[in-house]
């Protein structure tokens, strides 16, 4: 079925009826189209970032999954058609098992991570930030891959504190895994040498 183009409220129930063909999000019932597709460089700084989660999260608890990866948040105890929130996280790091299923995540994830595109500034700076708070996503980052920036808030006493900004040149702790930092430098220097040539 296509998606409907009518102003109204819509369920995961609805959103499991349409189109697979095309990225789509509800939050508070309300469709957000993911469309165009991410540009090459959103998807060269996923593919670093995925890596570097991947590999560090090889034989432990928690697990890293990638946009397309359906996330239904404020969901607990609810059926289908009672949730309204349903985002594609470009990146989700979830550590509780129960919350995963054969349809993505069901329950905030331990961890986001959105990549700025300038279709998705608005979105991912406001409304998915409210939203991630109210779910109780404990951390969530924000990328910056034109500036080669990553914008860090953690979940504290209900509401996220804004930790720093971090570029190229500095190495970014994890919060939810104390051993892991990452070096920025390997996520877009990297980038940066690929599209010279």
């Amino acid at each position: 079925m296509a998606i409907p183009s009518e102003k109204k409220k819509y369920s995961y129930a609805d959103y499991l009826t349409w189109n697979e063909g095309e990225r789509i999000e509800l939050i508070d019932g309300e469709i957000f189209n993911m469309s165009p597709a991410p540009s090459r460089r959103h998807q060269q700084v996923l593919r670093e970032l995925a890596t570097a989660f991947s590999v560090f999260l090889r034989g432990k608890e928690c697990e890293v999954f990638f946009a397309p990866f359906d996330v239904r948040l404020l969901a607990d105890n609810k059926r289908d058609d009672e949730i309204n929130n349903v985002v594609q996280p470009d990146l989700s790091i979830v550590c509780n098992k129960e919350k995963l299923d054969d349809k993505g995540c069901k329950g905030a994830p331990d961890m986001i991570i959105e990549i700025l595109s300038p279709s998705s500034v608005k979105l991912d700076r406001w409304e998915k930030y409210q939203l991630y708070e109210k779910a109780d996503v404990n951390e969530y980052w924000l990328v910056d891959p034109v500036n080669n920036s990553v914008e860090v808030y953690l979940l504290i006493d209900n509401q996220y504190k804004f930790q720093g900004v971090y570029t190229k040149e500095d190495t970014v702790s994890v919060h939810l895994f104390p051993d892991f930092k990452l070096d920025l430098n390997q996520v877009f220097e990297l980038i940066s040498s690929i599209l010279r040539y």
